[in-house]
């Protein structure tokens, strides 16, 4: 995917790979289907067969270490500097393959492949056109033989190896990528998940989610991929716990004040609806009237809460809010609390907040969870959702089944609960 215009003195940026951290929406490279690697030219096999580097086709490739991402995978690729002047005149065709080898299955490679079409490029032109790729797996040790070719067919080759590891403390966690899996990234944010199978034994758990689709930066003019993949694991992360059967998600936008998606209870969320509903997400346009309106995003924030605390009908199980630290000038007044009452169910905030230790203070969602006694966890890395997660349903189940009293009695009644 073309990035920049080319010009004589810029750099020509190509992306053919998703962001290494979170995942993003540059096209990613496409596994081949299993057996399909015996299928490739014969000169392609034969230089990954050598695995000798090469530079007919003069290129700097730099391997990106594997790491793990909020949607509990590692992710890993390449950077590629290839200097203009050798990609000049007419429209190129660029071919990547590379394959990939776990130690754990060393005679069933997975073979990736991508085409990147090179737009005319003047003979004089100076500077480096920069390419990158992004691949997915699980825990474990593999290597990687790697080229890539032009239509005259001069190749440029790099081969080298990949560990993929968690660190002691993490071990407990349950990636979504099996030991020696290879996958291509996500070229879909917000496709639909795989059905997961329930338990049974806990009985069939019911939570809302509140979710704040925004930036981390509030000034920002649109939701990062970065935050976008980090909040919409969450999600995954939640459903993908087969004590939870039943989801009702509402997804909202503190900044354009506005609910943009709802869903009622269902067995799965509808991740494609909510990411269909975030199209129509503007930040930095809201109504005039709400902006000539002191405090409006708190007093929408109120009306939210109230709203989804005043249930009609089935109770959730639990309310869950999720989103980054929202810092306004005032907090939800008590006395709009109040009217509420005390909750029929236990109330939790994920505060998603990549550097915590910049803004140690509650924030306005968290001095609202706080009224009612909920507890609230930092999500700053993947290793805090899923304990976060874990931690959390179980203190639902166990409130459910009534073996354990509303408040946090783990941490001597203080209401706050900050996972790292």
């Amino acid at each position: 995917m073309l990035l920049s215009k080319t010009s004589r003195g810029a750099a020509l940026v190509i992306a053919a790979g998703a962001a290494l951290l979170c995942g993003a929406a540059a096209p990613a490279q496409s596994l081949l289907p299993p057996g399909r690697g015996a299928a490739l030219i014969g000169s392609d096999l034969a230089v990954l067969e050598a695995r000798e580097s090469r530079k007919d086709l003069p290129c700097l490739v730099t391997p990106t270490r594997p790491v793990l991402g909020f949607d509990l995978k590692f992710h890993a690729g390449f950077e590629i500097a290839v200097p203009l002047r050798e990609l000049a005149g007419s429209e190129n065709l660029l071919t990547i393959l590379f394959r990939v080898t776990s130690d754990k299955e060393k005679d069933n490679p997975a073979y990736f492949t991508q085409r990147i079409r090179v737009p005319s490029i003047d003979e004089d032109a100076k500077g480096e056109a920069y390419l990158q790729g992004a691949f997915d797996m699980g825990e474990g040790k593999y290597t990687v033989d790697w080229l890539m070719r032009d239509r005259t067919e001069r190749v440029c080759a790099s081969f080298w190896e990949s560990l993929a590891e968690l660190p002691t403390r993490d071990k407990p966690l349950e990636l979504s990528a099996k030991p020696g899996e290879l996958l291509a990234s996500e070229k879909e944010e917000f496709a639909d998940e795989p059905a997961v199978e329930r338990s049974t034994t806990d009985g069939a758990l019911a939570v809302k989610v509140l979710v704040n689709f925004a930036p981390q930066n509030w000034r920002a003019s649109s939701l990062q991929p970065m935050d976008t993949s980090a909040l919409v694991s969450m999600l995954r992360t939640l459903q993908r716990d087969p004590r939870v059967s039943r989801f009702s998600v509402v997804a909202f936008n503190l900044q354009e004040q506005r609910v943009l998606y709802r869903q009622p209870a269902e067995d799965r969320i509808d991740f494609p609806a909510i990411g269909e509903a975030l199209k129509g997400l503007q930040l930095g346009r809201v109504d005039a009237a709400k902006l000539r309106q002191k405090n409006s995003e708190t007093e929408f924030l109120g009306e939210l809460i109230t709203a989804e605390l005043r249930v009609q009908g089935e109770l959730p199980d639990a309310l869950i809010f999720a989103g980054p630290k929202v810092m306004l000038q005032e907090n939800v007044a008590p006395e709009t609390l109040r009217v509420v009452g005390e909750p029929a169910f236990p109330i939790f905030y994920m505060n998603y907040n990549l550097y915590p230790q910049m803004t140690p203070w509650r924030d306005t969602i968290g001095h609202a969870v706080k009224y009612f006694k909920g507890q609230e966890y930092t999500i700053s890395r993947p290793r805090d959702l899923w304990f976060a997660v874990t931690e959390m349903v179980g203190k639902i189940v166990k409130l459910r089944s009534g073996k354990h009293p509303a408040t946090n009695a783990s941490n001597g009644g203080t209401d706050e609960a900050v996972a790292h």
